[in-house]
């Protein structure tokens, strides 16, 4: 077998392997494997001893979390590699184990079945699990919006540094879930106030975790599909994050559209989401993310900040800025109405 047959091989091998690695992340993340090692090294048995699973799974599990690179040994016992201890513990500052564990592992990867299906276009209408189908259901809606909410914290705090936003006085967050992107821009703008559509289930979840910041005389919920509703006008801001992904195609135009019309002259839109370059190729996971949204909104588009760039320029936003929001992952585009 030649060198370049071989290294194709390999990577052909990872990527189709690739699920056996997210599984075995998810179940150690279901046993809370990374919060017992935190700050405590352990050999195998203890290690088993406190999740209370027997010590050859536990063994099994944790050879191949070493083999990914989550686990590593230290003078014979296991320990958390630097990206687990800082990401993966229960109550650590960037914690976003749950965000993983619920909605990846317990929503999108069932989701994911319906991939041939939607490419083939032999997919059931009924079978399309859409956001509106999700939430419609109070419990998956809890699930979904609690690790959302987990997952959408550290990206809030990045957009609030990068827009400046200390002149603005209202915030329209479409779409905006339980409140994450939103109390973020709050906290670093005391003058602002906010008013968050989204799903009435998830609207009852938000208004806990708004409830939680101290933001209640600050943020106002409107329970209702945001592609449906009618928005309130004269914003001084507008935010839509990861919207476009989850939408059909044809929808993107109408959306920034519409936060034209309902933006204050001098307004800013900001665009958040899963984006990859202009051809299409990388970052490699805001492709999968893309793909994944596919299987249950099969008329979705592929994002770059060119094309956001585009929509936006024929909507009539100017002076268009892209940045990136989580590295490899998702970006923000923002412009003004001009004044």
């Amino acid at each position: 077998m030649s060198s370049v047959t071989a290294e194709t091989a390999e990577v052909v091998s990872r990527i189709a392997f690739g699920f056996m690695a997210s599984k075995a992340l998810f179940a150690a993340l279901h046993v809370d494997l990374f919060s017992h090692l935190s700050g405590a090294p352990k050999d195998e048995q203890a290690l088993a001893d406190a999740a209370g699973v027997p010590v050859n799974r536990v063994t099994t599990l944790t050879t191949a979390l070493r083999s990914v690179g989550l686990m590593v040994r230290e003078d014979g016992k296991l320990a958390n590699a630097p990206a687990a201890e800082a990401f993966l513990v229960k109550g650590a500052k960037y914690d976003f184990g749950d965000y993983l564990r619920y909605q990846i592992d317990g929503q999108m990867y069932p989701v994911l079945q319906q991939l041939n299906a939607a490419m083939d276009g032999t997919l059931n209408r009924d079978d399309i699990a859409s956001y509106a189908n999700w939430f419609s259901d109070p419990e998956q809606a809890r699930i979904y919006s609690r690790a959302q909410h987990a997952g959408s914290l550290g990206p809030g705090r990045t957009i609030a540094r990068l827009v400046d936003l200390s002149d603005a006085e209202t915030l329209l967050d479409v779409g905006g879930g339980t409140g994450a992107m939103t109390i973020s821009l709050c906290k670093e703008n005391p003058d602002l106030a906010a008013t968050i559509i989204d799903f009435p289930n998830v609207s009852e979840i938000g208004w806990e975790y708004i409830t939680e910041a101290g933001m209640v005389d600050r943020v106002r919920y409107i329970p209702a599909n945001a592609l449906e509703c009618e928005w309130p006008g004269d914003r001084c801001a507008i935010l839509m994050s990861y919207l476009f992904s989850g939408v059909p195609e044809d929808s993107i135009p109408s959306l920034i559209n519409d936060a034209f019309k309902r933006l204050r002259p001098g307004g800013t839109l900001m665009v958040h989401d899963f984006m990859v370059d202009a051809d299409k190729a990388q970052p490699q996971l805001a492709a999968l993310w893309q793909m994944q949204h596919m299987a249950f909104t099969p008329e979705a588009a592929s994002l770059s900040p060119e094309r956001v760039i585009a929509a936006m320029e024929a909507a009539g936003f100017e002076t268009p800025v892209d940045a990136e929001v989580i590295a490899d992952m998702t970006r923000m585009v923002y412009a003004r109405k001009p004044a």
